[in-house]
């Protein structure tokens, strides 16, 4: 068999993998041709472009990652001593499952990573994939011990950081999380590294900058699947700000660029039932869980459903969301997060505040802050919720996540406190930051204030 072909694909693959560190080689090797002219390099198969994307901690897209993952296999069949095909295998596992929502691919992702460090135990690679496999789990503090042993053997390799960055910000340590993105940007420039600086600055409270950044890493991305990440983010920015059309484009143009982006598909359902779109919401949210079945999804759909009248509906979804959260757990997996609210609002209080609990003990992040808060509400502890419903809307700092069901949670957690002031103040922010952030409880903070009425002035001044 002739193998020039080979060869010429493992330059390629060389000179990706180089780029990926932050070298500017795109290129094959070029071949002269008898008039003196210069052809192009070979494109690159799906494949590469796959191996590219999760070296350089990207999405990719679906079908390179097939491809991807097939070939290492049959790679890896006859040189299983091969460290660094078992880590770009259990790297494109991981990703496969992120964009499949499927928790049946982290035990295969592991498998294979750790069959990589048994070879070689000081596989890099191995670790950041293992590092980007316990955030996709949820663990966040097994995903910063893998980031942390990969920085030490390899302090001043960019890819690390990205998911040490999200491990600090599921852990709720704003600090560590700011000095790792100064890190971060020191080493390299580019769409990925302008895309993380935007998750940390939307963390903050920071939207316009947020925004700016997104609208920049959309426009340099090199892949669609890259770019319709972007755009998907920025959306769910605008979407944030209750910008209804803005989000909207944002999230049709993501799906245009990318048809499996499945969250920008969840995104348009939640803008079209804010636009009175009802049977397109509908269809939208059926067809992202049809190919991303993640548990928020369900929530969203059953509580449209749920505002809709349409109970049966409504508890069809729900049941689903208790579905996916025990597959997600079967395969090693942390969703307690997503069934706390659940239970929160539609099941179990009580167990919703021993769920959070425990994932406040483990992650002490602003999404489980304002979480166990609502809970504890919910269960009648008012007194306890409400520093749990600040630290969410203002975090560590004074700043915090601009979301309008952070601000109602806080809203009725003073209402029930009589702090009517308060109360007044925030739900009418909620509603200022977007006023269709939910459909169950944008109607129910219209009622609160409504009840509240205007605040009176002989009275004086109103406790806060």
């Amino acid at each position: 068999m002739d193998d020039k072909p080979h060869a010429r694909r493992r330059r390629y693959r060389r000179a990706l993998l180089a780029s990926a560190g932050g070298t500017v080689v795109l290129g094959g090797v070029l071949v002269t041709l008898p008039w003196g002219g210069q052809a192009a390099p070979p494109a690159p198969t799906p494949q590469e472009r796959a191996l590219a994307a999760v070296t350089s901690g990207v999405p990719a897209a679906l079908p390179g990652l097939d491809a991807l993952a097939a070939e290492r296999e049959r790679h890896l069949r006859t040189h299983p001593r091969d460290a660094r095909a078992w880590a770009e295998l259990g790297a494109a596992r991981v990703e496969q499952g992120l964009r499949l929502a499927d928790p049946r691919y982290w035990p295969r992702a592991e498998k294979a990573l750790r069959t990589a460090l048994k070879v070689r135990k000081d596989d890099v690679p191995a670790l950041r994939a293992m590092a980007v496999l316990a955030n996709a789990r949820r663990d966040h503090a097994a995903a910063r011990a893998w980031g942390e042993a990969a920085r030490k053997l390899e302090p001043e390799r960019w890819t690390t950081y990205p998911p040490l960055i999200e491990a600090s910000a599921g852990l709720g340590d704003d600090e560590e999380t700011g000095r790792l993105l100064e890190k971060l940007a020191k080493l390299r420039s580019g769409p990925e590294v302008t895309a993380r600086a935007a998750a940390v600055y939307r963390d903050r409270g920071w939207r316009e900058d947020a925004a700016a950044k997104l609208a920049d890493a959309a426009s340099a991305a090199g892949e669609p699947a890259e770019r319709a990440a972007y755009l998907e983010r920025a959306g769910q920015l605008a979407w944030e700000r209750g910008d209804r059309q803005d989000a909207l484009r944002h999230f049709q143009e993501a799906v245009r660029t990318d048809p499996d982006q499945r969250a920008a598909q969840a995104g348009q359902g939640r803008v079209l039932a804010a636009l009175g779109r009802t049977t397109e919401a509908l269809s939208a949210y059926r067809t992202a869980l049809a190919r991303q079945p993640r548990p928020e999804y369900a929530l969203e759909l059953g509580e449209l459903y749920e505002s809709l009248g349409m109970r049966p509906a409504a508890e069809a979804h729900y049941a689903l969301v208790r579905e996916r959260v025990r597959l997600a757990t079967a395969h090693g997996a942390d969703e307690e997060l997503v069934l706390g609210r659940y239970e929160a609002d539609h099941g179990d209080a009580e167990a919703a505040v021993r769920r959070l609990r425990a994932e406040w003990r483990r992650q002490p992040s602003t999404e489980v802050a304002d979480a166990l808060g609502w809970a504890l509400h919910r269960a009648g502890e008012h007194e306890e919720a409400l520093p749990f419903a600040v630290r969410a809307t203002e975090g560590t700092e004074g700043g915090g996540v601009r979301s309008g069901l952070f601000a109602y949670h806080r809203g009725m957690i003073e209402h029930s406190l009589e702090r009517y002031g308060a109360a007044r103040r925030h739900l009418t922010e909620a509603l200022r930051i977007n006023p269709w952030f939910s459909p169950l409880h944008a109607p129910r903070a219209k009622e609160a204030l409504a009840r509240l009425g205007e605040p009176s002035v002989q009275a004086g001044p109103e406790s806060s």
